[in-house]
């Protein structure tokens, strides 16, 4: 994805009081992709209600986002690498800024998906860059107090992406209903774009890099492939093609790696560095990413649907509901990098799984025993649970992964780890037609549908259980202990932690 190990352009970012300027505006960057994110998922019966989105469409709406942004991000980084990565960053936010407009200025669902996709695509510019220009504008003894500013920045997304959304949604300014989510985008966008040409310092890879457009082609091709037929075939009744089209993303998929390795082997610029995965802890860390996206895009969907159109809640009472959860995941994160692995280690994620396991079981059991009389605060223990176990994976994974990765592959490996995890993320969104909607029956008369999306909720978190239980098998591959990193040096990690997407 980028190549994190030259830091190229401020030679003096020691002394250079810009730094902080521009550490401001790539964090707001980060932010504003964090919390649209999020904040589409509260809004979602407003959508559907006021745009007449069909469900097939409301999936695309989010999974549109999470396919665009999974094929361009390691494309994303190297652009930045070879072009100037202030330069792809101005592209990248200014491009967002205006797929935001078109998302609020949408006329119709199909406009609204169209631009998703350009929103994503853009994110996928935008998003990769962050590390980079703190990596090339920042000296090393002063990156480790970065990260963690960075790491207050994700929480603080995921804490108030869904509430951002509930307030513009319930307050409804200027009678834009869900449009307000998206065109509050618009002067965060323009000032980054401002500012940014101003205190950003441009850097570039030390060595000519080139894009590797027929892997960009295969990924973007084979990923189509997979989730198109997933997300609509509920809907045409599962036709044939369908089945032959996701076979079919298997053969793009193979070809993809058989081209990447002679691409490889002939110029040194491939999309998927491939001898990452000889490196047993990457190659199971990758796994564990992807499955854990997929978990998590078919988590927070359902839970959306379930609590705005199976329980009536308004977006408000859903998005407070959450609190508890977000509070939860940032405190366990904290407390699993800080306390927990460096003296537990693997063990740490493994209990993480079990734990968000036993959350995802007891929110399952609230569901079934209270039925459509369930409070927000009977929800509180099952979404603390869940928030605790879901934090002492996310934040201590990416090193994990990266632990026994050659630092000289630390860039490209990270751009995989955020690859993988946006990919499980769309692939998960995209099988919510399938434990979700797949149970639920085309002709529901009004008193039908509480019972029933309570009853497709408790299946589908069904799902995510088991697969949380594959997780903890898969964590068994990591190394039991992250190896420790040079004084003042840190690993470079993912641009985006994979909490909260959607």
């Amino acid at each position: 994805m980028n190549s994190t190990d030259t830091t190229l352009g401020t030679a003096d970012g020691g002394t250079d009081r810009r730094r902080w300027f521009a550490l401001a505006i790539v964090m707001t960057a980060a932010f504003m992709d964090l919390v649209d994110v999020t904040i589409v998922n509260i809004a979602i019966p407003s959508i559907r209600r006021e745009s007449g989105a069909s469900f097939s469409q409301i999936q695309w709406i989010t999974a549109g986002y999470a396919l665009a942004f999974a094929a361009g991000l390691i494309t994303g980084g190297r652009l930045g690498d070879i072009h100037g990565r202030k330069r792809i960053f101005l592209v990248g936010i200014g491009g967002f800024t205006v797929a935001s407009a078109l998302c609020g200025l949408a006329v119709n669902p199909e406009m609204l998906v169209a631009s998703r996709f350009l929103q994503g695509g853009m994110a996928a510019l935008m998003v990769p860059q962050v590390l980079s220009i703190v990596h090339a504008t920042f000296p090393a003894h002063e990156r480790g107090k970065v990260f963690g500013l960075f790491g207050a920045v994700v929480g603080l997304g995921a804490v108030s992406g869904p509430l951002l959304g509930a307030l513009l949604t319930e307050w409804n300014l200027f009678g834009w209903e869900w449009r307000s989510i998206f065109l509050i985008n618009l002067p965060v966008g323009v000032a980054g774009l401002i500012l940014g040409s101003r205190f950003i310092s441009e850097s570039k890879a030390p060595r000519a890099l080139k894009l590797d457009l027929v892997g960009v082609a295969l990924v973007t091709l084979g990923l189509l492939m997979l989730l198109y037929p997933l997300i609509r075939g509920r809907e045409l009744d599962w036709p044939v093609w369908g089945y032959v089209s996701m076979a079919g993303s298997l053969v793009v998929l193979a070809a993809l790696v058989a081209y990447e390795r002679r691409k490889a082997a002939r110029d040194g610029s491939p999309l998927v560095e491939l001898s990452l995965f000889k490196v047993k802890s990457f190659a199971a860390g990758i796994a564990v990413q992807t499955v854990f996206g997929v978990a998590l895009g078919v988590f927070f969907l359902v839970w959306t649907l379930y609590m705005q159109f199976g329980l009536g809640w308004s977006p408000l009472k859903a998005g407070l509901t959450g609190v508890p959860f977000s509070i939860a995941v940032s405190v366990a994160a904290g407390m699993s990098v800080q306390k927990l692995v460096p003296r537990f280690g693997r063990k740490v994620l493994q209990a993480g799984a079990l734990v968000m396991a036993a959350g995802v079981l007891l929110y399952i059991w609230e569901a079934g025993h209270y039925g459509l009389a369930i409070a927000p605060w009977q929800m509180a223990l099952p979404l603390v649970v869940m928030g605790v176990g879901m934090g002492l994976i996310v934040a201590p994974l990416t090193d994990a992964i990266l632990s026994e990765v050659p630092r000289e592959h630390a860039g490209s490996a990270s751009g995989l780890i955020n690859t993988v995890q946006q990919m499980g993320n769309a692939l998960g969104l995209g099988l919510v037609s399938v434990v979700f909607f797949g149970t639920i029956s085309d002709h529901l008369r009004p008193e039908q549908i509480g019972p029933a999306f309570v009853d497709a909720f408790q299946n589908a978190l069904g799902w995510v259980a088991a697969v949380m239980g594959a997780i903890f098998l898969l964590m068994f591959a990591l190394p039991k202990r992250p190896a420790q990193h040079v004084e003042g040096e840190q690993v470079p990690v993912g641009e985006k932690e994979p909490a909260l997407v959607s």
